[in-house]
């Protein structure tokens, strides 16, 4: 087959014609062809309105069939896909729709309602996606389209559309496909470029590692506008002739449940969080009984025990899976281990945004526990370091995964791509002789969010230095939850009659207006106070690494 990631889209909509393609849970199916009409109409409405090929198209809002429609209307038609993370603040959201100049928005019903039009001033319109209806149109050529669609559409097709008619835009491997925001602040923000040989070479990927068929189903829980979620969740089974079924609402692990239980799908992707929630809700109870914990201990009764365990850690998932496939963030140990003692069929990959997602991956019959899987097809990977068994180095990889660079910032991007071609990850690693990668600390100072978002502390520090009393902070990770270390200016404090009670009030209200300000998913937890000011590098910047495990 041809390197053409639109031809696996329109390959798959004209062979899976009759199959459900993508249900929003507890709600409507679509099939293969009421995707692709759908697609048709949007096609009308970007040609009417005067979209060219190469103009960026903006798409926010939770997972839904029709997210999936806006996505591969976009990309069939040549013109750039934004998503954007549905949990970014209003203010956020609008620096990407201006940075990007995406010409039109696509947005969920929850997020319009906090977004201001007149804050996006490049925009000729919005659009929200559960009907496309126009919400904000600033072009007459829109307004028209989107009013006369239905006729637009039967004069185009006056007998019927059938599969003969879907024909989509031919891209080419370093055509731009996708800018994809690592985080929402524009100092911070990084718009990655991604070309269709990164779309095309990670679903060729999951097509050579993993084993879905049509017809086959699978439930998305990770965020679209994250490219994990949108490569393994989505493109590669819409590719392959799955139905999709998008859970539309914030993933609890009740909901989880109930939606493996119902849909039993083949695949499941998913973050240490979802894992880790299922097992200390639904399985770890009923072994921390005292009966239990004798039982383990004895070694007969131990293997059939462990087998019931394994076959109730299945059932959860919904019984039907192949595999569970773990990335997007660190993975507890114990829970990692908890995985290998009763042998469940799990393994751990490992990506990042720049690379659409795919770096290292291993099948999970041969995966080594604590790795994340060796270079994946058409990767090339290697670590930094004179002795890269022993000695961490950083992960460096090329190949056809790599993004172009950075939208509008060719210094980003020069830091992170060198002349021959390497992107440096900022992550640290070892790799055995048989390649496989194990990972030993982030260098760049990047945590990561339970569904695996990405929180740059600095931005949130940024914010916290400008608040009452703050002299410096930083923020760690413990627990899964973020806390503020903070130093305070005591000298000011004092001067104003504040005592070490008061300084703790003070922080505590810093920590509420700071939340305010911050997406669900890096919201500090609690705000500690360090008596004296953080030890500093050389350049003056803080050693973090000192303050990582600071008790409180």
């Amino acid at each position: 087959m041809e390197q053409s990631f639109n031809a696996y889209v329109e390959s798959s909509i004209k062979e899976h014609w009759d199959l459900p393609s993508l249900t929003d849970y507890k709600g409507a199916t679509l099939q293969y062809k009421d995707v692709a009409r759908k697609i048709e109409k949007l096609h009308i409405i970007f040609e009417e309105s005067g979209i060219k090929k190469g103009d960026k198209i903006a798409v926010c809002g939770r997972n839904s069939s029709h997210w999936g429609v806006t996505f591969m209307a976009t990309l069939t038609y040549g013109a750039v896909i934004v998503p954007i993370l549905h949990e970014f603040k209003a203010d956020n959201v609008h620096n990407i729709v201006n940075h990007s100049e995406a010409k039109l928005l696509f947005v969920g019903d929850v997020v319009w309602e906090n977004l201001d039009e007149a804050a996006m001033p490049l925009l000729e319109g919005i659009l929200l996606m559960t009907d496309f209806s126009v919400l904000v149109s600033r072009s007459e050529k829109l307004t028209y389209a989107r009013e006369h669609l239905n006729e637009m559409f039967g004069k185009k097709f006056p007998k019927n559309f059938r599969k003969e008619h879907v024909n989509y835009h031919k891209d080419e491997p370093d055509e731009l496909a996708a800018i994809n925001y690592t985080s929402g602040t524009t100092s911070y923000s990084k718009g990655v470029m991604l070309p269709y040989r990164s779309l095309w070479s990670n679903t060729k990927f999951a097509f050579e590692v993993l084993e879905l068929k049509p017809g086959d189903k699978i439930v998305s829980m990770l965020p679209m506008a994250h490219m994990y979620g949108l490569a393994f969740e989505f493109l590669y089974e819409f590719a392959v002739g799955c139905q999709i079924y998008f859970l539309t609402r914030m993933p609890s692990p009740k909901i989880i449940f109930e939606a493996f239980s119902e849909v039993k799908p083949n695949l499941i992707v998913a973050v240490p969080l979802i894992i880790e929630k299922i097992i200390k809700k639904s399985i770890l109870p009923k072994l921390e009984t005292p009966a239990m914990k004798l039982l383990m201990k004895v070694p007969v009764i131990n293997d059939k025990i462990k087998s019931t365990i394994h076959e109730q850690m299945i059932q959860a998932f919904g019984g039907n899976f192949v595999e569970v496939i773990i990335g997007g963030a660190a993975f507890n140990q114990e829970i990692e281990r908890f995985l290998q003692m009763i042998e469940f069929p799990y393994t751990v990959g490992y990506g990042m945004t720049e690379c659409g997602p795919i770096i290292t991956y291993e099948d999970w019959q041969r995966f080594k526990a604590g790795s994340c899987g060796k270079a994946a097809p058409r990767m090339e990977v290697k670590i930094l370091s004179p002795d890269p068994e022993n000695v961490v180095g950083e992960i460096v990889c090329r190949g056809p995964n790599v993004m172009l660079g950075y939208y509008k910032n060719e210094e980003a991007t020069a830091e992170v791509i060198d002349e021959e071609g390497w992107l440096h990850t900022g992550d640290l690693a070892v790799m055995d002789a048989a390649g496989n990668v194990t990972i030993r600390g982030r260098s760049k100072n990047l945590l990561l969010g339970p569904s695996g978002q990405n929180i740059y502390p600095k931005e949130i520090e940024d914010k916290l230095n400008n608040m009452p009393y703050v002299a410096e902070s930083i923020i760690v990770q413990q627990n899964g939850k973020l806390v503020g270390l903070v130093y305070p200016d005591f000298d000011d404090a004092f001067a104003n009659g504040l005592k070490q009670e008061d300084l703790e009030r003070v922080m505590e209200e810093n920590r509420i207006a700071l939340n305010a300000t911050l997406p669900v998913y890096s919201q500090i937890a609690k705000m500690k106070i360090y008596p004296e000011e953080f030890e500093k590098t050389p350049k003056k910047s803080i050693k973090r690494f000192l303050y990582q495990e600071a008790k409180g």
